[in-house]
């Protein structure tokens, strides 16, 4: 896909592990999968459009010189 191997991704796996330590990688995984989650959720969902009512925007009080 990238060019990554599997030594490429083992010395990638070491690295993290050094950075944030063994505790921290299920948090991280967690994190990183509730935020593919929802990115997904939010490409797949139709925009949604507010039609709450409210005060009308009135434009004619808008003086611009």
């Amino acid at each position: 896909m990238f060019g990554i191997g599997f030594p490429e991704l083992i010395i990638i796996l070491v690295i993290v592990l050094i950075i944030f330590g063994a505790n921290k990688l299920p948090e991280i995984g967690a994190g990183m999968g509730k935020a593919i989650k929802n990115f997904k959720k939010a490409t797949n969902e139709p925009d949604e459009i507010d039609v709450t009512p409210g005060k009308p925007k009135d434009d004619s009080t808008d003086h611009k010189a």
